[in-house]
């Protein structure tokens, strides 16, 4: 009898973790978006009804030839730049929804960016480029400059925290980049041509630590890219083409 209740429980649990995983809400939904540059002229479709979710966790690769709308469907999902038609929601909140304070305020609190030209500002150092997000959300500088510093430490650059950019490397200057978009815990990270700027052994490099850092954080990368190698190192490669998906697969052999 003891048995057959120990059973019961044991499938009522198993039930319970099936029913949790099904309802699970994706971290990203786009439904039905497009983009459309309007000149005055010509209008050009960018996004032609984009349909895509992405869960908690997870590493996307958006890969494609050039001009194919990668970086505007980064630019459009990250609230970076508008959409024509459709609708976006980011853990929960529905960014066409917001003001363009909101939705600065919400990337600053669930996002963090990491771009090809690192965009770092050269008069400051390496820690004060980090901890720069966290000031302008209104953190005490005490604890931004310990949070920035312990992020440093995570991308592994420590020992460079008072340097500016230009006594870099491109690769530390990478590693900067990537710390201070973590350094405020976002649910998402965004990542255009993360690698493009590098050389093959330092591109490896930075995705060693972008996978590190997206298995021991569990946070979300999305990738945008034309380097294979970099794509490999994705769980799922988003393939592009005129606006459109054209594929969407789980990556057999990921890092």
């Amino acid at each position: 009898m003891l048995q057959l209740l120990t059973r019961r429980m044991s499938l009522a649990e198993e039930e319970v973790v099936v029913v949790r995983k099904a309802t699970s809400a994706p971290l990203i939904t786009a439904t039905g978006v497009h983009k459309v540059y309007d000149t005055g002229k010509v209008k050009v479709h960018a996004l032609r009804g984009i349909d895509l979710s992405i869960g908690k966790g997870e590493m996307v690769a958006v890969m494609g030839p050039s001009g194919c709308g990668k970086t505007t469907l980064l630019n459009t999902l990250s609230g970076l730049d508008d959409f024509s038609q459709g609708h976006v929601v980011i853990d929960g909140h529905a960014i066409s929804d917001m003001s363009d304070r909101a939705r600065t305020r919400f990337r600053a609190e669930k996002m963090g960016f990491v771009f090809q030209s690192f965009n770092l500002l050269p008069v400051l150092s390496a820690v004060e480029n980090v901890e720069l997000p966290l000031l302008l959300v209104g953190m005490n500088p005490r604890k931004a400059r310990q949070r920035a510093l312990e992020v440093l430490a995570l991308v592994g650059l420590e020992d460079q925290a008072h340097k500016r950019p230009l006594e870099m490397s491109g690769g530390q200057q990478q590693r900067v980049t990537v710390g201070r978009a973590l350094v405020n815990s976002p649910a998402i990270v965004w990542a255009d041509e993360p690698t493009g700027a590098l050389d093959s052994v330092t591109s490896k490099d930075i995705m060693d630590l972008l996978c590190r850092l997206n298995k021991e954080q569990s946070q979300t990368f999305v990738l945008v890219t034309h380097d294979r190698a970099v794509g490999k190192r994705a769980d799922r490669i988003i393939m592009m083409r005129d606006g459109r998906i054209e594929s969407d697969k789980p990556n057999h052999t990921p890092d």
